[in-house]
């Protein structure tokens, strides 16, 4: 009766060991495996606070433009686009400057006296001590006079051969009792400011 306790006793021992036995060999797999997966997730975390993904997105600090302006307008280049001047440089052409022209027609208004000039040009006459006055093209532009805008004048609108000192009036009537014919053969040179007005006005004696 003893022997079979012993027996039954010894038994159920090695049956509660070799169960305690495969619970320990199969833990080492289990604790192995959550081992690695930690390392994993460890390994993966120290790489993205070391160095950031180089796939994520860049985003600017500096706030966008508002909705409701508008960024200026450049040429090619980066260059501004460049000032429109064709109004000013309309209205005065040739300040500055000195031309030899035409008048076509003069008129006094209220504010000064006005000429309808275009370019031409000069040369010396083969046979005379007088130039021979070659006309231009195009269209007639007006200028304006300065209220002290010397002139002189010789023949053909002047009474002598030397120019003479006139005032603006008087040439005004001069050259419009000039037939439109013979008002082409005239040359004139002429002295602008920097606005462009008329300072000086001197006709070139022809025979």
């Amino acid at each position: 009766m003893t022997k079979h306790t012993s027996h039954t006793s010894h038994t159920s021992h090695h049956s509660h060991h070799s169960r305690g036995r495969t619970a320990v060999s199969s833990l080492p797999a289990s604790a192995l495996a959550v081992a690695l997966g930690l390392v994993a997730l460890t390994g993966c975390s120290g790489e993205s606070d070391g160095q950031p993904d180089a796939a994520a997105p860049v985003t600017s600090a500096t706030p966008s433009a508002s909705a409701g302006k508008t960024a200026p307008t450049t040429a090619p280049g980066g260059a501004a686009d460049p000032v429109d001047t064709s109004s000013s440089t309309s209205a005065a052409p040739w300040a500055g400057t000195k031309q030899f022209v035409q008048i076509d027609d003069a008129r006094t208004g209220d504010d000064g006296t006005y000429l309808s000039v275009r370019p031409a040009q000069k040369k010396p006459h083969p046979q005379f001590e007088a130039w021979v006055i070659v006309p231009g093209e195009g269209p007639y532009t007006e200028v304006r006079m300065a209220e002290d805008a010397k002139v002189l004048l010789s023949v053909p609108l002047g009474d002598g051969k030397h120019a003479a000192s006139y005032s603006q009036a008087e040439f005004v009537s001069r050259l419009t009792a000039q037939s439109s014919s013979a008002r082409p053969l005239v040359g004139y040179d002429l002295s602008f400011d920097g606005k462009g007005r008329v300072t000086r006005l001197q006709s070139l004696y022809t025979s």
